[in-house]
């Protein structure tokens, strides 16, 4: 019997409906061609024959999203799925489609779609992921890193998309641009401190979740807007839950946005632009922030527009002991301390909630709703002094869906705090403020309260400034009483770049002596490399390199030692923490360049941590 395209389509069609992908629940599906004229111009040059305008079977939209776009391309007959090479365009369905998403995906992100085969019970499908402007493509898997082989809801597709690497680094590159753009508008127009800018985005991110605000939004100008901005945030700050003393932390969370309604550079119409300062940032953030609010994207938001914003206005961030840790470097925490969804995660310097939301995505991967929703609302701890850091860190959660019951307003050296986390959490992390100058509140007095926190056994890991691993210090053998050092990695001397801070990471096990077992012995890393680089524009930026290197790390981690990466030593209060001081080096290979090199490196390490 003949096979007939048409069966299968039909086949998608039935999918498609099953899954509530249809017109009366808001999507647009065209077959064969778009009424989309952006859509009609990329598939000008996709045609499967060579020459003119490619068809795909099915395209899907979703009329409020832009950014996503399904393309579904079939076959008749199964055995003409895939081709060996995927170059046979015209024959094959997945060969097809890919072609089409490598054009389409110069403006969206493509959900791709191959179907082949009559019945049920033959077809097959795969499906594929092309985010925009990446020029590759990966096979789409869910959250257990399964494939997906068949027809799934709308918001699946959105969600398993989310947790894609190469996505997530466009979408990472699009909210830079639009963070330092947002920037130069804000430091030209609206006249606010840099300490506000961060306040000003989060707060319009959470009024634009107030559905009446979001609708009406358009209509309102100069003070009105920013009234109704405000009363949007205090209305969903209200409605939020937030713990123990939950009314003071919604009073100060309230009072740190208070300014958007009073500032007078945000209201003030521009009668060349005939709009507010405050209408066009609005604007704006709806229009460019929706991917990363509405499928709550596993990135600190919050925290990429602080530290862009800090590093364009040339603030000192280190000067206030702030030093927000890279993405790359919280997930590398959460792997290291081997997360799953039964443990419960502690920050006692949460600052804008990176650690949290790191471990939030990892802690949530492939369990259900009731769990998921268990371990956001019981466990992520947080505790954040600064006023509107800690605002920033109940916005972050807020957007990311929950998280915030558990975050405390107030300094973890605080009795009353301290004894309500006590003995809760079974993993740690922490970047502490670095080089304060009052009383009790050195690098070390950090660590260790976080380590006091914790449960018997529990591992803490920190990532603080070189000179705790080579410097003596009194509270070196406050800290070895109570707790064993189990490894120390020695990081890139710019991970913090542009701030000039030389950094290690170190691993604790907590309430276990070090001298408990006269054989332990530590495990030192020389991780100096992690295959970033530095670009004038988007300050460090993953290579390819970053992705073997951090497989590697992760081998090596705590089990191998490797001749000039790492070893294991014992050691105590009075000894050197870090690699250098005892990986044996390998003079065969030294050049005079290189020497200089590592001579530069070195000065500029002294002069960096040297107090």
């Amino acid at each position: 019997m003949s096979k007939n395209e048409r069966i299968t389509e039909n086949i998608v069609r039935k999918k498609l409906g099953s899954v509530g992908i249809t017109t009366e629940n808001g999507f647009l599906i065209e077959e064969q061609k778009s009424e989309n004229p952006l859509i009609e111009k990329l598939l000008k040059s996709a045609s499967k024959s060579g020459d003119g305008i490619g068809k795909p079977e099915f395209l899907v939209s979703k009329k409020e999203d832009k950014e996503f776009l399904l393309i579904i391309e079939c076959k008749a007959d199964a055995k003409f799925h895939e081709s060996p090479n995927q170059d046979q365009y015209a024959s094959f369905a997945v060969d097809g489609v890919l072609l089409y998403a490598s054009k389409l995906s110069q403006e969206y992100n493509i959900i791709a779609i191959a179907v082949s085969g009559q019945t049920n019970e033959e077809l097959k499908i795969s499906t594929f992921l092309f985010p925009k402007g990446s020029g590759s493509h990966s096979i789409l898997a869910d959250t257990k890193k399964v494939p997906v082989t068949d027809i799934i809801s709308w918001q699946d597709y959105i969600r398993f998309a989310t947790y894609d690497e190469n996505l997530a680094n466009t979408r990472k590159k699009d909210l830079s641009r639009f963070s330092r753009d947002l920037h130069n508008y804000l430091r030209d127009y609206a006249k606010i401190t840099v300490a506000q800018m961060p306040l000003l985005v989060s707060g319009v991110l959470i009024a634009l979740m107030e559905k009446g605000f979001k609708v009406a939004y358009p209509k309102y100008i100069g003070s009105e807007l920013a009234q109704k901005t405000f009363q949007a945030i205090k209305d969903e700050i209200s409605r939020t839950t937030l713990g123990v003393n939950q009314d003071e932390k919604k009073r100060a969370i309230i009072n740190a946005f208070s300014f958007i309604e009073y500032h007078p550079e945000l209201q003030k119409i521009d009668k060349k632009k005939n709009e507010s300062p405050l209408e066009h940032i609005v604007r704006e953030i709806d229009s460019e922030m929706k991917p990363f609010t509405h499928d709550r994207f596993d990135f600190d938001i919050i925290g990429n527009f602080y530290g862009e914003f800090i590093r364009y206005t040339g603030g000192d961030a280190q000067g206030l002991g702030i030093v927000l840790t890279p993405k790359h470097i919280t997930e590398l925490f959460v792997e290291l301390a081997k997360l799953d969804k039964n443990d419960k995660v502690l920050d006692t310097c949460c600052g804008t909630g990176g650690f949290l939301i790191s471990a939030m995505k990892k802690m949530t991967e492939g369990v259900s709703e009731e769990e998921r929703k268990k371990i956001l609302e019981k466990s992520l701890i947080g505790i954040e002094q600064e006023p509107s850091m800690f605002a920033l860190a109940v916005s972050n959660m807020i957007l990311r869906g929950d998280g915030k019951t558990n975050l405390y307003q107030g300094s973890c050296f605080d009795e009353e705090i301290f004894n309500q986390i006590k003995n809760q959490a079974s993993i740690g992390f922490i970047n502490p403020p670095y080089s304060q100058e009052g009383e009790n509140l050195h690098e070390w007095n950090f660590v260790i309260t976080l380590l006091n926190a914790l449960q018997k056994n529990a591992t803490g890991i920190v990532i603080v400034p070189m000179g705790l691993a080579i410097a003596p210090h009194p509270l070196r053998e406050q800290l070895l009483k109570e707790h064993r050092l189990e490894a120390v990695m020695s990081m890139p001397n710019d991970l913090f770049y542009p701030i000039g801070v030389v950094a290690c990471i170190m691993v604790f096990t907590a309430h276990v002596p070090h001298n408990s077992d006269p054989h332990h012995e530590s495990w030192f890393g020389y991780w100096k490399d992690d295959g970033f680089k530095k670009d004038r524009v988007e300050g460090r930026i993953p290579t390819e390199r970053w992705q073997n290197i951090h497989k590697e790390w992760l081998d090596m981690f705590h089990r191998k030692e490797i001749a000039g990466k790492s070893i294991w030593k014992k050691v105590d209060v009075d000894d050197e923490w870090c690699a250098e001081a005892y990986l044996e080096t390998d003079y065969e290979s030294l050049t005079e360049k290189g020497f200089e090199e590592e001579v530069k490196k070195y000065f500029m390490f002294k002069l960096l941590n040297d107090k």
